[in-house]
Formats: C-alpha cells, structure tokens, sequence
C-alpha cells in the first residue's frame, strides 16, 4: 500500500483548510497514494466556541454525505479520488449542546463512512512554557478503541494524545492491528522531544506501520504546533520525515516485510500479562 500524509496549518476559516487540504490530497493521488491521512483539525483549529458551532453529524456507516460540508467534502473528495481516505478531528456533534467529539472518519472509494473513532484521552494540561489546555471542557471523550477493516490489512485509529498511552495500542494489536493512522496538532513544546520518539516507539512495541499526519506552525496568537508528519515502518526505521511547511509525504507499506519482522521477532506471541 502506498500512503501519504497531508501536513496544514489549519486555522479557523474552515473553507480555506478544505480548499488546502483538497490540492494536497489531489497531489497526494497524483504520487500514487491509496490511503491518504489528514492531521487533527484538519477542517478546522481556532476556539471552542466556534469548534461547537461548526460540528456535524456523522452519516451512518455504509452510508455518504453528510450533514453538513466537512462530512460532505469528504465523500465526494474520497470519492473523486477514487482512495482511502482517514480524517482526524473532526468536530462530530457530541452527547449535548456544550461538547463536541474529537473524531477520526475513515472514508472508503466509493464515498461511504466505513469506520469512525471518538478520541478517548483528552489533552487537559498545563505546560512549562505556560501555554494551558482543557480539551474536557468542550469536547465528550471516546470509550471505545477503533480497528477498522480495510483492503490493506487491519488499521488502527488514535487521535494525537492517545500517543501516550500505550495500552491502548496494545489492545489494537491484540485486535490484529497491522497499521496505525494517528493524526495530530502537538504542541511544538512536547513535539520536539516526543513525537517522533513516542511514533517509533508505537510502531516497535506494536511490530507495524504508523502513520502520522500532523498540524504544523502558528494557527493563533496561542497556539503553535510541531509538524513533521511522519510514516514509521515495524522496525521503528523513518520512511518519511514532512518539512516545516504544508504538503504531502508519501510511502510504500509492505506487509510482507511486517509478516517477516514478526516472525523473526516474535515479541507480539511473547506476551505475558
């Protein structure tokens, strides 16, 4: 499977992020991809005020559209395109009026929804450079981890903070878990020193591909993210590093080189607890 991460810097003005993002996936398809993953707020990064009032409803599975333009413009741009295409951060109407949920949409060639993921780890943080999150405040948590079934093999789906919880990870892998898309907007204080330690260590532990779109530079007076969208392989070895700017990385995924490393390595059949 070849993939490709779109890399933005998403700010408020939603039809300009879905404009962005439409040319990079174009040229994403253009390079071959047949699975194309968007960073977490990909449609949308400003308050949580406006993150409410620009939330949609998710079609049921099996089914496209939308009810309203993010959940549209993705089934017809998966469609046009003819690819898999994962949406990270999505603002899905939540369980009330006050909360949304953080959601990864996974949509099929044919435009329909085939699995979605409600982030489950909420960022509620306090950090030394003095920057200050409450994600709780206005979005409702997840409680169900997320394999989907695709033509490539089984995909996991986990949104940015999920990355530091591994035991989630490990109940996809128990799950038969064979690639991982896992958008993102890490703050550049954590994402200089973490993300792509956490990203290898993801797909080491868990002996399969991670895919890793991300958010990247200043969106707001407040808020900086670090980028560098990455596609890791089972050995923890780097098969795309994004630049500082918006754009497109792309990758060939070999699971039979994954089936190799597992075999050789057996550590997944190893477990004890």
């Amino acid at each position: 499977m070849r993939a490709a991460c779109v890399q933005l810097c998403s700010k408020q003005d939603v039809q300009a992020n879905l404009e962005t993002a439409a040319a990079l996936v174009e040229r994403a398809r253009e390079l071959g991809a047949e699975l194309v993953a968007l960073p977490e707020n990909f449609a949308y990064l400003g308050s949580s005020d406006d993150r409410l009032a620009v939330a949609e409803a998710l079609p049921a599975l099996g089914q496209g559209d939308g009810s309203g333009p993010i959940t549209r413009w993705l089934s017809a741009l998966s469609k046009l395109h003819g690819i898999h295409v994962v949406a990270s951060g999505l603002p899905e109407n939540g369980p009330d009026a006050k909360h949304t949920y953080n959601t990864s949409a996974y949509y099929g060639p044919d435009g329909t929804l085939r699995a979605a993921y409600r982030k489950i780890h909420l960022f509620d943080v306090d950090l030394a450079d003095g920057s200050s999150f409450k994600e709780s405040a206005t979005v409702a948590a997840g409680t169900t981890p997320v394999v989907a079934e695709t033509p490539f093999g089984a995909m996991g789906l986990a949104i940015c903070y999920d990355l530091r919880f591994p035991e989630l990870f490990r109940s996809m892998s128990a799950r038969g878990m064979d690639f991982l898309v896992l958008g993102a907007a890490f703050t550049l204080h954590t994402g200089r020193d973490h993300w792509i330690a956490l990203l290898k260590a993801r797909a080491i532990e868990n002996q399969c591909y991670v895919i890793a779109p991300a958010q990247h530079g200043r969106h707001s007076d407040r808020r900086v993210t670090f980028g560098r969208s990455a596609i890791i392989d089972p050995w923890g070895t780097e098969l795309a590093i994004a630049p500082d700017r918006d754009g497109v990385i792309v990758a060939d995924l070999d699971f039979n080189a994954m089936k190799k490393i597992r075999q050789e390595l057996p550590a997944l059949d190893h477990r004890r607890l």
